[in-house]
């Protein structure tokens, strides 16, 4: 039950082989990778050896793994147990190796690079080293380079979840822990993932409500059917939002560039929203500034009209005197007749009066100014808006393809 050499200061030399037999999962918001292995250990026990030929051509036996030493290998960024349950047997050859061959189910902790997602590239780490031994009692060896180990897993490979494999790279180095140094395996398993999902799930209905965002440039002004479009297309993105804080982790050291795009496409459609605002605004403004002149011109009709009737009644009253009637009568009417000539001529004169002045103060303020100024803040936001939207998405592009990871 201890280490199998013929001398203490004698290395052991224990050779790994790991192949990603399935990618499980990657959770981003918990920067976990789940994976399932194939494990393939050999090692030297110094005191097993036999010929063959005198037990029956017998090469290799099967024995239970508490009958013999083994290493006491652990994964360092493993963070809940192995849920496969352990091989019970352990395969000796009459040479003196000894193989395990074991499944594992592991939950290891990776940190997530999402900087370009979902166009990212994850690369996770599963270390491997003895738990007590120091450097001096066991030697790490991979037993496959990384080209032989990245074929091999492909070969073998049942599920990528949405992942892509891409490669494995096998490298070793030796570690100080608690004082003393360690060998240690590092397998960095290298995968890509499928974006056309994210594509069409998220990106293109973001730039859908921009490009509907703009579209509603042809909606008129004057009512409130634009302002509540565009209010209904900031709700649903800002929903689209809510979901992306729900998949990305919360400790990356820079703000996603699918987060920049969301905010950039909110911060677009707020100042569409404002401008709407100041524009409602502004003609609400131009119909108040005309009412004064509307009860104006009622009131000048309302003179003519007057006016017009006393000249009726003038005229309907001359003619209406009797040929023959008395003195006193006849000046009588005819006073009165005077007194209704001069009353029509006084109202013809107020009538000249407010047509002058109700003239001039049309020829003194423009109408509908504010229309006009709506018009020009229409147009010069529509050219900032779009142009900014397409250095905005074009520079985008060019970071998510070109731009380096964390």
């Amino acid at each position: 039950m201890v280490r199998p050499v013929q001398h203490h200061e004698t290395v052991t030399w224990v050779e790994i082989q790991m192949v990603i037999y399935a990618i499980l999962d990657v959770r981003e918001i918990d920067q976990t990778f789940i994976s399932y292995t194939w494990l393939y250990v050999v090692w030297y026990n110094a005191h097993i050896w036999w010929n063959p030929y005198e037990f029956c051509n017998i090469y290799q036996i099967v024995v239970p793994s508490e009958a013999l030493w083994r290493p006491d290998l652990i994964i360092e960024e493993m963070i809940e147990k192995d849920k496969a349950p352990p091989t019970p047997y352990l395969t000796i050859s009459y040479y003196g190796f000894v193989h395990l061959r074991d499944n594992l189910v592991l939950i290891s902790t990776c940190k997530m690079e999402v900087y370009k997602f979902p166009f990212d590239i994850q690369t996770c780490t599963l270390s491997f080293k003895s738990a007590v031994y120091s450097v001096k009692e066991i030697l790490l060896e991979e037993y496959s380079n990384s080209s032989a180990t990245t074929e091999w897993s492909r070969e073998v490979m049942r599920t990528q979840s949405e992942w892509l494999f891409m490669h494995v790279n096998v490298s070793k180095k030796t570690v100080d822990y608690l004082g003393f140094n360690q060998s240690m395996l590092i397998y960095s398993v290298t995968m890509k993932r499928r974006s056309a999902l994210y594509i069409a799930n998220f990106m293109l209905p973001v730039l859908f409500f921009l490009c509907l965002d703009l579209a509603s440039f042809l909606i008129s002004d004057s009512g409130g059917e634009k302002l509540g479009f565009k209010v209904t297309v900031l709700l649903a993105v800002t929903v689209m939002q809510l979901i992306l804080n729900e998949i990305l982790p919360s400790s990356s050291d820079r703000i996603p560039l699918i987060a920049i795009y969301c905010i950039g496409s909110f911060g677009l459609m707020m100042l569409s929203l404002l401008e709407t605002i100041l524009v409602m605004y502004l003609i609400r403004k131009d119909s108040q500034d005309n009412e004064p002149l509307e009860d104006q011109s009622l009131n000048e009709k309302k003179w003519t009209d007057f006016a017009c009737v006393c000249d009726v009644s003038a005229e309907e009253t001359a003619p209406e005197e009797p040929s023959v009637t008395k003195e006193g009568s006849s000046s009588h009417l005819m006073e009165e007749s005077h007194s209704l000539e001069k009353v029509s001529d006084e109202l013809r004169e107020v009538e000249k009066t407010l047509s002058l002045i109700l003239n001039t103060r049309n020829e003194e303020r423009k109408p509908l100014y504010w229309a006009g100024v709506v018009k020009t803040i229409n147009k010069v936001f529509f050219i900032f808006y779009v142009s900014v939207a397409t250095v905005f998405l074009t520079v985008l592009f060019f970071l998510w393809r070109y731009a380096e990871g964390e």
